[in-house]
């Protein structure tokens, strides 16, 4: 409130002293508060994005060590193990970093380096009003916690000495909160946050895949999938299908041999 106070003023003083030379229906440019304002902002950004990649787990660890160059961190990590012939199927990454909000930029175009760069999602949320709210209160907070600092000195009396220092104790634990909540604000104002998923090439995403030629990967993944999946069977089943087929011979030949005997013509 201070500091729209202090743009508005020079604004209204300018205003009326060009009111005699103004057209009428114009209002003077504010050029000065618009950037004042602008600079002042306070904006919480969070990205997410999904790539596709050679090595999930050794691009997870390219990522931290990108996060970490440009003075983020890394807040949560996991990795699950590939399986299958190649090594890659089924393996994954996931990662939850936090990086300064001047940086996010040029960290997605980082992530460009690591693979194909499948989707990416920014959001920004302005939270200067929450901000500018919880400074003032957390300054009148202030200023009545030393008055009834100034209050318990000067208490003449054990009752006002008592009201006193509850009174103080209750400002000092909202002023505690509030100063909880403004710096974990600034905190999510400087660093942004960002989400990365991994996945390795060929293998379709949560919503099926993006595009023809992903789409195509896939489709040949899965049936190279399912050929060795069909060779593995056909190997297991191999051997109970010859000795079926000995079983088989074993009883159809005599029985064969019975039925053309007794459909043989008896002797004249």
């Amino acid at each position: 409130m201070a500091l729209l106070v202090g743009c508005t003023g020079p604004g209204a003083e300018s205003g009326g002293a060009d009111s005699g030379t103004s057209a009428p229906g114009f209002a003077a440019p504010e050029a000065p508060a618009d950037e004042t304002s602008d600079a002042e902002r306070q904006v919480v950004s969070t990205a997410t994005a999904s790539l596709a990649v050679d090595d999930p787990a050794e691009s997870a660890q390219r990522v931290s060590e990108l996060v970490e160059s440009v003075g983020g961190r890394v807040d949560q990590r996991t990795e699950q193990a590939a399986s299958g012939e190649e090594g890659t199927e089924g393996g994954s990454a996931d990662l939850v970093v936090r990086v300064p909000s001047d940086e996010l930029t040029g960290v997605l175009a980082g992530l460009e380096e690591l693979g194909d760069v499948e989707n990416v999602s920014v959001s920004r949320s302005d939270v200067t009003a929450t901000a500018v709210d919880l400074d003032a209160r957390i300054s009148a907070l202030g200023s009545s916690v030393a008055r009834l600092q100034a209050l318990i000195d000067a208490a003449t009396s054990t009752e006002d000495l008592l009201a006193a220092e509850q009174a103080l104790s209750d400002r000092q634990e909202e002023l505690e909160s509030l100063q909880s909540r403004r710096a974990l604000l600034a905190e999510q104002v400087e660093l942004s946050t960002l989400s990365v998923h991994l996945r390795p090439f060929g293998v379709a995403p949560a919503g099926g895949p993006d595009g023809f030629t992903d789409g195509l990967g896939t489709g040949w993944r899965a049936l190279v999938s399912t050929l060795g999946a069909a060779v593995v069977v056909l190997g297991v089943a191999l051997p109970w299908l010859a000795v079926a087929a000995v079983v088989t011979a074993a009883v159809l030949v005599p029985v064969r041999r019975a039925r053309r005997r007794a459909a043989a013509p008896p002797p004249a």
